[in-house]
């Protein structure tokens, strides 16, 4: 990438590195916009996809590309010129590595927005965390307990319906509320913070647990991308790790649960709204995608693979869009994570080979974890320990003090 050099040391950090599938959609990638590391700035610039290169866009930050008219007209016009250009795979080899360009994470100024409980599956989840105060172990039985004594019925209610209300208020008057049956039926969303801007980690990097965490789990999910005045313009996916044995104590641990090192990981870019420009993908495209979640074990070769329908979100994107900017503003823009339908069931066999019924799933340093989805790629990163992830070390500070106009 061209660009005036800084007056910093290229730090070389290639423990980040995995062998990366190919991060671009099927088929007809649309119209894409990422972010690449510029070593000769010292800051990730952004880019657009064009074939297997990345151009780059003469906006100063995806940021300012996104609060654009028409984003996706103006990364669709700039692909065209490549004289300012890497190819994909170099800056998918050099992840890690602070004196090469590389993909970064296609979000920057943007705060880190998620939404919880938005499938049912996952509200029950939530609910067995609560009552099992995270310990695994009783998972199965207050499981099938919280089952029997809600009945099948509630996946057909809608948040905030009539029936979904009196649902809510039987639940009460039986002495089983739950915030996450409030968040879940009631007609406000859980919307959280989830990871400041610029500390998501992109395709390739690794993803953070915590070593005192002994129940955790990927969410697969899908990112929004919204501009200032509230339009969603545009969508990703991501990882929104999680601490089910933090979050199950207190949700009031919910923000130790969700933010810590490497544990947003969003990628592996942006796919622009495009349908208006003759594409074909929309909201509707969202509303209607299937994201796919892959778990690789290192060491015990567990494989995991579930496929989660975004038909079946409770609450839809817009509505979850538009309660984000209830009463708040976002001027650099804001992603949403839309919250996940991942159930981690599955049983894990322990580390001597045998497996117990009701253990669960919960991650294993190593483990290799691919979220997909037709339109929107594949973000891929390997799990490790809080402490041995990268440091989050470049933020917004580094961006005032580029001397480029």
């Amino acid at each position: 990438m061209t660009g005036n050099p800084v007056a910093a040391a290229a730090v070389t950090d290639r423990s980040s590195q995995t062998s990366i599938a190919d991060p671009l959609p099927a088929g007809d990638p649309g119209v894409l916009v990422g972010r690449c590391w510029c070593p000769n700035r010292g800051r990730g610039i952004p880019v657009g996809v064009a074939g297997d290169t990345l151009v780059e866009l003469q906006e100063r930050t995806v940021a300012h590309v996104l609060r654009k008219p028409d984003p996706a007209d103006v990364v669709r016009s700039a692909s065209a010129d490549t004289t300012s250009s890497i190819r994909l795979s170099d800056a998918l080899e050099s992840i890690g590595d602070r004196s090469k360009p590389h993909l970064l994470a296609p979000v920057d100024l943007q705060p880190i927005k998620a939404a919880g409980v938005t499938f049912i599956e996952s509200m029950l989840e939530r609910v067995i965390e609560e009552a099992t105060h995270g310990d695994a172990s009783l998972a199965a039985s207050v499981r099938t307990r919280i089952l029997d004594s809600i009945g099948d019925d509630v996946a057909t209610l809608r948040p905030g319906s009539p029936e979904a209300l009196r649902f809510r208020d039987a639940m009460i008057a039986a002495g089983r509320w739950s915030p996450y049956l409030e968040v879940g039926l009631g007609p406000d969303a859980e919307i959280f913070t989830k990871a400041s801007p610029m500390s998501a980690v992109g395709t390739g990097a690794p993803v953070g647990i915590r070593s005192d965490s002994v129940w955790n789990n990927p969410e697969p999910e899908v990112v929004l991308a919204c501009a200032p005045d509230g339009r969603v313009v545009g969508a990703t996916l991501g990882n929104d790790v999680n601490l089910r044995d933090w979050e199950g104590r207190s949700a009031l641990l919910l923000g130790r649960a969700k933010d810590n090192r490497g544990s947003a990981a969003i990628g592996p870019f942006i796919r622009l709204f495009d349908r208006h420009l003759g594409g074909d993908f929309d909201l509707d495209a969202v509303r209607d995608e299937t994201v796919t979640l892959e778990v690789e074990g290192a060491e015990d070769r567990f494989t995991l693979r579930e496929d989660c329908s975004m038909a079946r979100i409770s609450r839809d994107p817009l509505d979850l869009a538009a309660q984000l900017f209830d009463g708040h503003d976002w001027p650099d823009g804001v992603a949403l994570y839309l919250g996940t339908m991942f159930a981690p069931t599955r049983d894990r066999p322990r580390s001597d080979g045998t497996t117990v019924p009701g253990d669960g799933f919960t991650h294993r340093l190593g483990d290799r974890v691919r979220i997909s989805s037709p339109r929107l790629g594949r973000l891929e990163n390997i799990v490790r320990a809080v402490e041995d992830c990268p440091r989050w070390v470049d933020g917004l500070a580094d961006l005032l003090d580029d001397p480029r106009a």
